[in-house]
């Protein structure tokens, strides 16, 4: 099969090749899914398990996306809910190979089925997107109606979506980012924006949730805005500045298939939007990595046609 891999550490995205590899072999409980379309993380080249397995040891040639959708080659011994042809999608495990590859072995439950009404490319984009967003939101911060949610990044993969369920959860959106996001983050359901580039952070006053996708000084700052009993929640790095009445926490996303069948019926009924820009061939993946431009969603890889 064709793979986007890397080999050297040291080369980051420079480093990235497509070649053939194996076909991938089917675990116990696994599948083998065709992929159609794939999502990845920029920064993922840094994370520990794109090199190494669970044990520590080396795993290179390592192929990079955890993001896919597609369809339903193979089950392996044990593999129950699932059969083949189906449409699925979801979140690949970190520290296995991932989806930017014609096959992918994944874990049958970290899979949702796909309705057949929604498209791959779609699909793609709302794996890490989506369960994020929930999860911070609502497992995490708690986040209940009428309380008021400052959310970073709002126009990005992550705060798009969490700009758009915090306000069906019936809470007060502000959202952050550049100038040129501000009529996207209004249009998706904030109701104050904040241009990081030209506002006062602290305009935003006492809200009882900060959903932080940017890290840094934005994070340290945030902290200060928290109301007592409220909560900070981060996906960049374990906070150094906390509330000084409230929670603050960093978290990873986790696979979660009754979950992604809720986002993915929100889709269906038009609840929830996402915001792919590009979708490129699995040729051009490793271009997608570094742009040349800023490009307004997400990017995503087609690999195979459905």
């Amino acid at each position: 099969m064709r793979a986007i891999t890397v080999r050297d550490r040291e080369a980051g995205v420079s480093g990235l090749t497509l070649e053939d590899l194996p076909h991938p072999h089917a675990a116990e409980n696994d599948v083998i899914v065709r992929v159609h379309a794939a999502g990845f993380t920029r920064g993922e080249l840094d994370w520990p398990g794109t090199w190494s397995d669970r044990a520590g040891r080396d795993r290179t040639p390592s192929v990079p996306g955890h993001e896919v959708s597609g369809s339903v080659a193979e089950l392996g011994y044990g593999t129950t809910g699932l059969s083949v042809g189906q449409r699925v999608f979801g979140l690949t495990d970190w520290t296995r190979n991932g989806s930017l590859a014609e096959y992918v072995a994944v874990e049958a439950r970290n899979l949702s089925p796909l309705p057949a009404d929604v498209h791959h490319t779609v699909a793609a984009a709302l794996p890490i997107s989506g369960l994020t967003a929930w999860q911070g939101l609502f497992d995490h911060a708690r986040l209940t109606t009428g309380q008021t949610v400052l959310i970073h990044g709002a126009a990005g993969g992550v705060g798009s979506i969490a700009v758009q369920l915090a306000h069906e959860a019936g809470a007060r959106v502000v959202g952050t980012g550049r100038s040129a996001d501000r009529n996207t983050v209004l249009d998706l359901g904030a109701h104050a924006f904040l241009d990081l580039e030209a506002d006062a952070l602290e305009d935003a006053g006492q809200v009882d949730v900060v959903f932080d996708v940017i890290g840094g000084d934005i994070l340290d700052r945030s902290a200060a805005l928290v109301r007592a009993g409220g909560t900070l929640v981060t996906i960049t790095h374990p906070p150094t500045v906390r509330p000084d009445d409230g929670r603050a926490l960093f978290f990873v996303v986790e696979p979660d298939r009754a979950r992604l069948a809720d986002l993915a019926q929100r889709l269906r009924d038009g609840r929830l939007q996402v915001r792919v820009g590009e979708v490129r061939p699995l040729a051009e993946a490793a271009a997608a990595f570094t742009p040349a431009r800023r490009v307004a969603g997400r990017t995503i890889i087609r690999v195979t046609e459905d």
